[in-house]
């Protein structure tokens, strides 16, 4: 048997170009390995770290791929290209492994090239994101076919949750034995209850008045749409705080403002942060957040909550995908079930499912006491379940198997 000396992890976003939790994810992973062996990564970019046990190679967009053709598929024929040129680039470790569809045909397409075992670990998938053919147009069939082509060639696939692995058995054709689940992580030093509301005050906030907190991409998956319907039925001591950037589409921005202007012309007290705010920065809203809202209708892992859990902050969020395994009802927060109809990622009530919203919030945002059980809850959880040093050891279990 080989012994793993080196591993190659090939992906869209690391910091500091990060705009949602699979970036996150990989930071993290990344350097908990780089703890027990070599890590090289290879992105999306211009990054470059050289030396020490983790390195960091980016790779710029190639323009061509801009050239002639609709824009809407720019982004997919921008992944294969430079998948293609990830993956041809000589590579001297154990084992390949890849995040999201942009990156997963360079690690299939290395794990061929250089004869090492290829690992897939799955953030998202696309048969059950059918609302990305607004964001790439027919595009969105190559993306399919790259994830689809992926997982079912890989030599394993790593699931964030029980209910990710269970959509990978149904959608793939897969080998159960080849498909392991190995949950998110958090980094607990990084993420934690600080003092300083400087923050709160720069974004015109409150630090005295109590506010739910939104936190994530514009993006349909992320139901901020559906929280935005919920506001008008809270309590109005709150405010509403929503750092909320990087739109999927233009006609998913233009959505979210016309709303956010229509609520705020019905009540005080919502703040719209447009922007990715720095970690420090989000961690102080989460630490000052009376209640985290998660009002996702699809939610492989969901790791903003886990984050919001690690700074003792109380949950409420939907009851889908890996969320589930994440919040426990009546421990670390509520959990609110959006009724999707079937096969769809569509309330079968979206005014009913708003409704339960704002009643879950202001359940927990008026009441100080249950703020304060679930919030410690929520932070103990994390710590028990959910450090990256056991994930990393989990992955590097799995790599091993390989060889």
């Amino acid at each position: 048997m080989k012994e793993l000396q080196k591993v190659g992890i090939f992906c869209k976003e690391y910091p500091p170009h990060v705009y949602g939790g699979a970036g996150v994810h990989v930071e993290h992973l990344a350097r908990a390995l780089s703890d027990h062996v070599a890590v090289e990564v290879r992105c999306f970019g211009d990054q470059r770290i050289e030396g020490g046990s983790l390195t960091v190679r980016g790779f710029p967009q190639w323009e061509e791929t801009k050239r002639g053709t609709d824009p809407r598929f720019v982004g997919a024929v921008d992944a294969v290209a430079r998948s293609l040129v990830m993956a041809k680039e000589r590579f001297d470790g154990e084992i390949v492994h890849c995040h999201t569809w942009y990156a997963d045909f360079a690690a299939l397409l290395a794990g061929k090239l250089w004869d090492v075992p290829s690992v897939l670990t799955i953030h998202s998938l696309e048969p059950l994101r059918p609302w990305k053919v607004e964001q790439l147009g027919n595009a969105y069939h190559l993306s399919r076919w790259i994830e689809k082509t992926a997982i079912e060639q890989v030599d394993a696939v790593i699931a964030v949750s029980e209910e990710t692995k269970a959509d990978v058995l149904r959608l793939f054709e897969v080998d159960p034995d080849r498909v392991h689940v190995i949950h998110n992580g958090i980094d607990l030093e990084i993420y934690r209850p600080v003092e300083a509301i400087d923050a709160l005050t720069r974004h015109g906030i409150d630090p005295d008045r109590p506010f739910v907190l939104f936190v994530g991409r514009i993006a349909r998956q992320k139901g901020i749409l559906h929280l935005l319907d919920a506001i008008p039925s809270l309590d109005p001591s709150l405010q509403v705080v929503l750092c909320a950037g990087a739109p999927d589409t233009p006609e998913i921005a233009h959505e979210m403002r016309e709303k956010v202007e229509t609520v705020r012309r019905a009540r005080d007290g919502v703040i719209w942060i447009e922007e990715m705010l720095p970690r420090d920065q989000v961690i102080q809203l989460y630490t000052r957040a009376a209640v985290f809202c998660c009002p996702s209708v699809y939610e492989p892992f969901g790791i903003i909550n886990l984050e919001a859990m690690a700074c003792g902050t109380a949950v409420v969020a939907t009851a889908v995908g890996g969320i589930k395994e994440v919040v426990v009802p009546r421990e670390t927060g509520v959990l609110v079930d959006p009724d999707l109809r079937e096969g769809t990622f569509e309330p079968r009530d979206p005014v009913r499912f708003a409704a339960d919203l704002a009643a879950a919030i202001d359940r927990v945002a008026t009441d100080p006491g249950l703020q304060r059980r679930f919030g410690e809850a929520g932070r103990a959880r994390a710590e028990a379940h959910f450090g990256w040093p056991a994930i990393a050891a989990k992955t590097i279990e799995l790599y091993r198997s390989l060889l």
